[in-house]
């Protein structure tokens, strides 16, 4: 059967579990399944904008709140700014002695962004960054790592299953092929990305975990 829909993944991993008593236990398992996955891929699916107004005298804005890690931080003025990355400690240290002016770059305390040095007035900053896997549920019924990857989240979900069954031989497999589905799709969206290009290493700033 095809497998598009959180209720067609349900069924799946309910056939393969070959049991009727674990029905409601099912979506934990896709959920571990997501977790996971969201903590290691970084897909073009993932990757989203969203803009901030900067407020004069106020050096903080909050942060997506889907947020996993950023891209990229600029403003939008003419021409555009991409601002620099600097731990907190360093920031401070290179804007220690205050004052307003526009931004050149950022940091992140905890779920908020801060600029240095704080804007002198209002600016739109626009954030590029990643977010962690949407979940499925009866009423976001799909996303694009199911569509086109469909094995990736049964094979997850049977090995959450295989743990909470205590299991170790099932474990140790469906696990192996979660992994080598996770890498699959890994080594394509490398492809994707550098296809007609040289291939160059890019950081990511100010990553959350």
């Amino acid at each position: 059967m095809a497998i598009t829909t959180f209720a067609e993944l349900k069924t799946a991993v309910a056939n393969f579990l070959a049991r009727s008593d674990l029905t409601d236990r099912i979506p934990e398992f896709i959920s571990m399944a997501e977790a996971r996955m969201g903590r290691e891929l970084e897909t073009r699916s993932q990757e989203k904008r969203a803009t901030a107004t900067l407020t004069g005298g106020d050096a903080f804005v909050s942060l997506p709140t889907d947020l996993r890690s950023i891209r990229m931080v600029k403003l939008n003025t003419t021409p555009t700014e991409v601002l620099e990355y600097y731990t907190p400690q360093k920031i401070n240290e290179l804007y220690s002695s205050g004052g307003s002016g526009k931004p050149r770059a950022y940091t992140i305390i905890g779920g908020e962004i801060k600029f240095a040095p704080t804007p002198d007035s209002g600016y739109t900053a626009e954030i590029v960054y990643m977010e962690g896997v949407p979940d499925l549920s009866d009423s976001n019924t799909t996303n694009t790592i199911l569509t086109r990857h469909p094995d990736l989240y049964l094979y997850g979900a049977l090995s959450a299953a295989s743990v909470y069954l205590m299991d170790d031989q099932k474990t140790q497999m469906y696990d192996s092929l979660f992994t080598r589905s996770m890498e699959e799709l890994k080594r394509e969206e490398e492809k994707g990305q550098h296809a007609g290009s040289g291939l160059f290493m890019k950081s990511d700033y100010g990553e959350l975990t």
